[in-house]
């Protein structure tokens, strides 16, 4: 198994993941990778860490996520595996419910997440979105 971090999708990736008919609720499970050091455009920030910036995006990422019906489920740093293998850890974990992917599409193009969005940018060295379909302990 091939594993790509990356902080953008291709194009194509998108256009897969939003195309189609609604799909209903999804919880978007994103497996986080964080620079050593915030890298923001203007070089603010400088002693800031690439969580540190992550966490900003984090914490205003909720007031979007509840404009669009959603809302963040988890958070937590990856302290260890016990099953598989992987080259590299990833750095956190978060899980964010949506109502559909039409709702998540929705909230990117908000003027509140772009604004908050360059935290994101800083921080992250790379990531992996894994849409799951909600089971039976979701809302």
């Amino acid at each position: 198994m091939n594993v790509a971090n990356a902080v953008m999708p291709q194009p194509e990736q998108a256009q897969a993941f939003f195309a189609g008919p609604d799909h209903g609720p999804m919880v978007m499970v994103n497996l986080l990778k964080f620079k050593d050091q915030a890298e923001y455009p203007d070089g603010a920030e400088p002693g800031l860490t690439g969580k540190e910036a992550y966490l900003r995006y984090g914490a205003a990422v909720q007031k979007c996520l509840e404009m669009v019906g959603g809302r963040a489920v988890f958070s937590g740093d990856v302290t260890g595996l016990i099953l598989g293998e992987v080259e590299e850890l990833w750095d956190m974990v978060a899980l964010a419910w949506y109502p559909s992917p039409q709702a998540m599409l929705q909230m990117v193009g908000l003027p509140e997440y772009q604004g908050i969005e360059i935290h994101r940018f800083a921080g992250l060295a790379g990531q992996l979105n894994i849409r799951t379909a909600p089971g039976l302990m979701a809302p």
